[in-house]
């Protein structure tokens, strides 16, 4: 799963460590949420969202969306 995670946390000046704790999972399962190797849990999800004060979208749910806008080959 593709996330903002890593990307959030760092401009909150958050250490994995800091957050990990703050949700009560490990630093290792943090890491790999960021990743995207592993897909956490709704209960997590939201933890995560609530200490960093965001929406889960925001951080979880990113999706790049092109709208149509394709170069034009002549």
């Amino acid at each position: 799963m593709m996330n903002k995670l890593k990307q959030i946390r760092k401009q909150k000046g958050i250490t994995q460590e800091e957050l990990a704790k703050a949700v009560g999972i490990t630093r290792p399962y943090l890491s790999d949420i960021e990743r995207g190797v592993k897909t956490p849990g709704g209960d997590i999800i939201i933890r995560i969202a609530n200490y960093l004060k965001l929406p889960v979208e925001e951080i979880f749910f990113t999706v790049d969306v092109n709208h149509g806008e394709h170069e034009k080959i002549a």
